[in-house]
């Protein structure tokens, strides 16, 4: 199928006009081979450098939400610091590195969640989430 097509349809289906400024969020969120993590403000910025006309911060915000709320992108949210993007909605857990602020993609079968505590009556596991925060290790060794 045309990406064109594909990109208005999805506009469409998530109830936004297909205007020049979303098709080109669009072309910069689904045209890639790879999975794309990202928050306003990368989009933002990747935005602005590319060769499309202006977009509104709200245009953005209005059209990753309206994306997010159909199901075409997974929110992640990060205690403490911003909410990230995922292209990939399919079920996956994510390394986070503190020092470059970067999502990277953890398959499913990379995990394994044994033991875990008693559900509260009435209540069952909707979904599992990990997200196992990474950093440089710059602490120098003690020496005896």
């Amino acid at each position: 199928m045309n990406p064109i097509k594909q990109h208005t349809d999805k506009l469409r289906i998530s109830g936004l006009r297909p205007t020049k400024q979303r098709l080109a969020i669009c072309k910069i969120l689904f045209d890639r081979k790879e999975t794309f993590h990202f928050t306003i403000d990368t989009l933002k910025k990747i935005v602005e450098k590319s060769n499309f006309q202006k977009i509104s911060t709200a245009t953005l915000y209005n059209t990753v939400h309206a994306f997010e709320k159909k199901g075409y992108l997974k929110q992640i949210s990060l205690k403490g610091n911003k909410t990230y993007f995922d292209t990939n909605t399919k079920k996956h857990h994510h390394f986070f590195d503190e020092d470059l602020s970067q999502l990277t993609d953890i398959k499913n079968e990379n995990i394994c969640v044994k033991n875990l505590p008693q559900m509260p009556s009435g209540k069952k596991i909707k979904e599992i989430d990990i997200t196992i925060r990474i950093a440089n290790n710059n602490q120098k060794q003690k020496s005896n």
